[in-house]
């Protein structure tokens, strides 16, 4: 049986991410081990790691590194790192998962292929219900939802599994909801550490990936999760990571210098 590490990627947003693990924890097919990249959150983060810990029967580690601005990949390789598992699952710690997100993940992964999953953004008063403790999850025809997103939540795997090629062409890469196998990311190195502030890491490390013979699956209808409303992120490095993005795929290099082998698991 494949084992599978979740990874939650979270920056001083406690509330958000106490939803987020109540998602976690109503998963059918739960994860085999649960790590929460946290780039640099103070103390009640931490509570609230500590407290879903004690709740639940498989490890969970809270993988911290010091805030020195935007650096969600090398916050990523660091959870990553300590991870044993097979197939590695990234969410943000804004994503509510539907609750068989990891079960889609895992029955829907294939040899030589990363998956893309889908968000459904929430705007500011759907977002406010969705934050009280206990609320269900959003459905399709809840208010504060985009209108073509929202049909992402109509959960269809066995059309997923047919589209997964073409939906590659109207969703974007996004780290938010996103599926490796574990040695994949390893051959590559992860995140590229020298990209930081907001933008395109992601789709950075999926271009080496690519590069590397990796191929792209989108699970449209398979493994959706609700993007809680938040402001936008400083844009100042956003153009200087789109052109480190743009020649790697110019380039065709598979490997970045400064990566996930920089962390050696504990």
């Amino acid at each position: 049986m494949t084992r599978c590490a979740l990874v939650v990627t979270t920056y001083e947003r406690p509330d958000a991410l106490a939803r987020v693990l109540e998602s976690v924890a109503t998963q059918s097919r739960p994860p085999d081990e649960l790590a929460i990249a946290d780039d640099g959150s103070g103390a009640t983060t931490g509570e609230v790691v500590h407290r879903y810990a004690a709740s639940v029967n498989y490890p969970v580690r809270h993988a911290w590194q010091p805030h020195q601005g935007f650096r969600a990949g090398r916050a990523r390789n660091v959870a990553i790192a300590g991870c044993t598992s097979d197939f590695v699952i990234l969410v943000d710690g804004d994503m509510l998962l539907h609750p068989r997100f990891v079960l889609d993940h895992l029955a829907l992964a294939r040899p030589d292929y990363y998956s893309q999953g889908v968000r459904i953004p929430l705007d500011e008063a759907a977002t406010r219900r969705a934050l009280e403790p206990g609320s269900p999850l959003p459905t399709w025809l809840d208010r504060g939802q985009g209108f073509l997103r929202r049909s992402y939540a109509w959960r269809q795997p066995s059309l997923a599994r047919a589209l997964r090629g073409a939906a590659n062409r109207i969703v974007a890469v996004k780290a938010c909801n996103q599926g490796f196998w574990r040695e994949d990311l390893v051959a590559v190195n992860g995140f590229d550490e020298s990209m930081t502030g907001w933008g395109a890491e992601d789709k950075e490390l999926c271009a080496r990936l690519e590069n590397a013979g990796v191929r792209r699956q989108t699970l449209l209808w398979a493994a959706p999760a609700w993007h809680l409303h938040h402001p936008r992120a400083p844009r100042t490095s956003a153009e200087a990571n789109r052109r480190q993005w743009r020649e790697t795929v110019r380039s065709g290099r598979t490997r970045c210098e400064a990566g996930l082998d920089g962390h050696a698991p504990r």
